[in-house]
């Protein structure tokens, strides 16, 4: 089987490659185990808690994040260098269990996998 990680890098809101991610994410669930999924840059948006995308008539696919542990898809990464940089901090309440790593432990988990897909 073949390890694929995927990286989430664009915010939630304005553009599709959040949803279209996790719904490629959650398919890809169905044929092997061997997943990872880490949240950089912009990406670590999608893990926020208590998103209103109706107010600005988006859909609101965020808490899905939350049941990825019922797909077995538990390596799951967000970038400490990314949280700084956007304020927020390691201990927030996200949508879904991250292990917090830095940008360079980030690289090293990423060359392990035989594919990456970005969104």
């Amino acid at each position: 089987m073949k390890k694929i990680a995927f990286v989430f890098t664009q915010g939630p809101h304005g553009t599709s490659a959040g949803r279209e991610g996790l719904d490629a994410l959650l398919a890809t669930s169905a044929l092997t185990e061997e997943i990872g999924v880490f949240f950089m840059a912009d990406g670590v948006f999608q893990l926020m808690p208590a998103q209103q995308p109706e107010k600005i008539l988006a859909r609101n696919y965020i808490a899905t994040f939350g049941v990825l542990s019922l797909y077995d898809v538990d390596q799951c990464f967000v970038c400490e260098d990314s949280l700084k940089s956007r304020g927020l901090s390691v201990g927030h309440e996200w949508v879904l269990d991250v292990e917090p790593l830095s940008a360079a432990e980030i690289r090293g988990r990423l060359a392990s996998f035989d594919v990456v897909m970005t969104f």
